[in-house]
């Protein structure tokens, strides 16, 4: 049985482009290595349907069988890394065939043999993104996609005790260090054996090109600092923008926000997250053009979507790089106590900006969501965050991709979705369940709207009103509100720059 799903795995490689021909004995002897065998007998196997996710688990449970791992999706996801590895070519092949490609048959064809090797290797494991549920809301904004998150795998009780009784080490300093390409992996830091990078130079500096291993739409991207340097919002994160858009213009790339609460997940490195896809703010108009003086030559007006966006055009990319740097710094000190909006208190600045950047045409274009992360006593976790009523759905920060109008909502919905459809057809007391009773005012209130809720429908009925929800929790993000008030507020700032 060994032999066999050797032989398919190493077929596998050959199949997918990862593992030469001429390499097929080569691989072999490195994943018999990998199980201490000394031996192969070349056996006779169908190799016409060769499905990757079924080889690696008939190898993890040998692995499993003779003790090489623990029984334990971190381990496993360890161990079968090492073994994907074994098939990939060395990170100066992947960038060599990249930039021939790029040279050659331009950017969009050098970008799709990198997510096409970085599928191919089981880096981004889409037999487990694809258990991700995904669906749209159309809403006054747009259609807002909606997606529960199912592929991240949580840690396991064993690889948690294992964690925390570990050695604590600082390398790499964080899962978006250079130094995580082809590295083995612990039990509180993933595998990156089969991680490859492809360096490229924005803002004269080092910066690394890989895709989300946890692709949240299509080639989603990451674009990180060749140095472990904090996040910060500057007229040098505009032109990395650029640089990086002009360098692939099929490509969307944008910042999170420099601050707590209103910032991404990790602060700590540099990055941005990019892809060839187009979200509801994109498609989103203009609902108030205005110029700036200085500025005549850069198209800009808000944008009609729940956070607070101004959107700059121009064909010139540095002239819009100009403004939106005085936007910043014109919006880091702006402070309107009537909207709400205080550029600090006690001396902890709150005004931060997240900024996307994308071609458009002939015409450079560059979205600036104003941020701001002021905390009450009635809102602890942030003014401009989704409000504690909103929390039984969505309470994580709303960090770029959100921003654009994807939701990325917790993994626990979808056991809770299917609970509260049994609870709502059978006519059970939603208050009588521990994990459902946050839902139950949520829940009488939609349930007004329908004439009938069955077995047919609930789903349905379920998603909508989720994706409401998400809408709900953007409009709570937004410093100013989309609505005549509102918008007068934003004028207010508008007219000081």
């Amino acid at each position: 049985m060994l032999q066999e799903s050797i032989k398919k795995l190493v077929q596998y490689g050959i199949n997918q482009g990862l593992t030469p021909e001429c390499e097929r004995i080569y691989t072999t002897n490195l994943l018999l290595e990998c199980f201490k065998e000394d031996e192969f007998t070349d056996p006779d196997c169908d190799m016409s349907d060769i499905v990757l996710e079924n080889v690696l688990a008939d190898l993890l449970d040998e692995a499993v069988k003779r003790g090489i791992i623990e029984d334990s999706i971190t381990y496993r996801d360890l161990f079968d890394t090492k073994l994907m590895n074994q098939l990939c070519p060395r990170p100066s092949q992947v960038i060599n065939e990249f930039n021939n490609k790029y040279k050659n048959d331009g950017p969009k064809a050098a970008t799709n043999y990198f997510y096409d090797l970085s599928k191919a290797s089981d880096y981004i494991r889409t037999y487990r993104v694809k258990k991700d549920l995904k669906w749209t809301t159309e809403t006054d904004y747009g259609t807002l996609d909606i997606t529960i998150n199912l592929s991240k795998p949580e840690k396991d009780p064993k690889a948690i005790a294992a964690a925390k009784n570990a050695k604590q080490s600082a390398y790499p300093k964080c899962q978006l260090c250079m130094e995580n390409e082809g590295y083995a992996g612990r039990a509180n830091h993933p595998a990156r054996e089969n991680h490859r990078i492809i360096p490229i130079t924005i803002n004269d500096s080092k910066w690394g090109f890989q895709y989300s291993p946890y692709v949240y739409y299509n080639e989603h991207c990451i674009v990180f600092n060749g140095k472990h340097t904090p996040m910060k919002i500057e007229r040098a994160t505009f032109v990395k923008l650029f640089d990086f858009v002009k360098l692939f213009p099929h490509y969307f790339l944008g910042s999170n926000a420099d601050l707590p609460i209103v910032g991404g997940s990790i602060l700590s490195h540099d990055h941005f997250q990019g892809g060839c896809y187009t979200f509801a703010m994109e498609k989103a108009p203009i609902i108030k053009e205005f110029s700036v003086n200085g500025y005549e030559d850069v198209k800009a007006g808000i944008v009609k979507w729940p956070l607070s966006v101004i959107r700059l055009q121009c064909e010139d990319e540095k002239r819009i790089i100009d403004l939106a740097e005085h936007i910043l710094n014109v919006w880091r000190g702006y402070t309107d106590e009537a909207a709400f909006v205080f550029a600090e208190t006690d001396g902890e600045k709150h005004n931060t900006i997240t900024p996307i950047a994308r071609k458009r045409g002939d015409l450079f274009e560059l979205d600036l969501a104003l941020r701001n992360n002021i905390t009450t006593e009635e809102h602890p976790l942030g003014v401009y965050h989704p409000h504690a009523h909103l929390h039984h759905i969505k309470k994580e920060n709303i960090g770029l991709i959100e921003v654009m109008g994807l939701a990325v909502l917790p993994s626990r919905l979808k056991g809770e979705m299917e609970q509260l459809a049994d609870y709502i057809v059978n006519g059970k007391d939603l208050r009588s369940n521990e994990v459902l009773e946050k839902h139950a005012d949520w829940v009488e209130e939609f349930a007004k709207n329908y004439e009938h809720i069955d077995a047919g429908n609930v789903k349905e009925i379920l998603e909508q009103e989720i994706g409401k929800v998400f809408c709900e929790v953007l409009e709570c993000a937004g410093v100013y509100k989309c609505n005549e008030e509102g918008l007068a507020a934003f004028m207010r700032f508008v007219d000081t720059l």
